[in-house]
């Protein structure tokens, strides 16, 4: 049995869940989500609460979805009441970010700026050589935050380069020079 999946996801006042064969929506005061169902997974609402289960709990596939889709809808339910956030750091000398309009212009070490779009469903903000990335989509949030990172990744050997706030680069010791004897 799925742990995560077997377990009942409640639903906040103020946040409305609709549902149709293929797909559920959850409107909240932050944004709406719709997420495509599964036609194996089967999601049944009663009493502001809903409860995720599947077709056959023997198979593998299927018991993997379950608990998918129970995580799913627990992290559209905190998106759309709380939204998530994620920050990235920029180290190195001469590397700066700020705002330009909505997008941000990246400086981190090449011949030009690096200009990023942001979409609309997340909002960035810049404070000296911090971004901090906030929306109610936690996908969308991860995946801008991996493209912004790939721009320049952490190099081990001065740690140059954007990063995780949370994120520990593991230092690498350079090239010793050889000593004449």
């Amino acid at each position: 049995m799925s742990r995560i999946g077997k377990q009942i996801i409640s639903i906040p006042a103020g946040v409305t869940v609709n549902m149709t064969d293929a797909s559920i929506e959850v409107k909240g005061p932050k944004g709406t989500l719709v997420r495509q169902l599964n036609d194996k997974v089967k999601i049944k609402m009663a009493d502001n609460t809903l409860t995720v289960d599947v077709e056959n709990k023997e198979d593998k596939k299927e018991r993997s979805l379950w608990g998918t889709f129970g995580a799913h809808l627990n992290n559209m339910i905190l998106g759309v009441t709380e939204g998530f956030k994620k920050e990235l750091e920029i180290n190195g000398v001469g590397y700066k970010v700020a705002m330009q309009g909505k997008d941000l212009k990246l400086e981190v070490g090449f011949s030009h700026p690096v200009i990023f779009k942001i979409p609309d469903s997340v909002v960035a903000k810049v404070e000296k050589n911090v971004i901090t990335l906030e929306s109610y989509d936690k996908e969308m949030l991860g995946s801008i935050a991996a493209e912004i990172r790939s721009v320049r990744k952490p190099e081990p050997y001065k740690g140059k380069g954007i990063k995780y706030m949370e994120e520990i680069i593991r230092r690498k010791a350079g090239k010793t020079a050889a000593k004449g004897e």
